[in-house]
């Protein structure tokens, strides 16, 4: 299957996952990915370990070391996820007032739908991104540097995914760019339609290639590629 292909499917079953989440059934899944994470330790490890692997010689230690993980490590991702889904749900009516003409508003926070994520090749960031995202009732398609391609791919498809499932959602409401080739992270931010808002973490001419490359495909980012930091 082409990259491209590969990423609109993604970023489809997303869309389509995306109807079905609620505050409740999220909050039931992130507990469920809290449990899974530990029961499914053995399996995230050794995908870390073939990525370590595989980058040793090519990463420096600093980077190496933010990509690696150990039982410690796993533990503090299980609490992520246990702290995630512990967390009230959103305010979605913010305010309302009638207008002199009777007119009656109101102000209310809506759901995205899709948001697409692009990061640095630090596992963790899936849970975090994956689980703010879910938390806020959006659905996500992530996208990580290839040498935590193991690793991320693990931790949606025996994580994320199953729990969504035991909380009956969609596992799709959680999609993976399944290729380390940046031509999948030029596709993610090409499909407004399907994704209409990508975060983009990182630094560098990159991170702002691929801003520049969302704008002209009319695709929002929310991007720091000089540093700083988004909210």
């Amino acid at each position: 299957m082409e990259i491209r292909d590969q990423v609109e499917q993604e970023a489809i079953e997303a869309n389509r996952a995306s109807a079905s989440l609620t505050d409740e059934a999220v909050a039931a899944a992130l507990a469920e990915a809290e449990a899974l994470v530990r029961e499914r330790s053995a399996a995230v490890l050794a995908a870390n370990e073939a990525d370590c692997a595989a980058a040793a010689g090519r990463l420096d230690e600093g980077t190496l070391d933010r990509l690696r993980l150990d039982a410690k490590r796993v533990d503090t991702l299980a609490g992520q996820a246990e702290a995630t889904a512990a967390i009230d749900p959103l305010e979605r009516e913010i305010g309302a007032w009638t207008l002199a003409n009777g007119l009656e508003v109101s102000e209310r926070r809506i759901p995205i739908g899709t948001v697409g994520a692009n990061f640095e090749a630090r596992p963790n960031v899936a849970l975090d991104v994956a689980g703010q995202l879910l938390k806020s009732l959006n659905a996500a398609v992530l996208r990580t540097g290839g040498a935590a391609l193991r690793t991320v791919t693990a931790l949606v498809d025996d994580v994320l995914r199953p729990a969504l499932e035991r909380a009956g959602l969609p596992p799709g409401a959680v999609g993976i760019v399944r290729t380390p080739d940046h031509e999948g992270a030029r596709v993610l931010v090409s499909l407004p339609q399907q994704i209409p808002l990508v975060i983009l973490r990182g630094s560098g001419e990159t991170t702002a290639a691929l801003a520049r490359l969302a704008a002209e495909n009319g695709v929002r980012a929310l991007a720091h590629a000089e540093g700083g930091g988004v909210l």
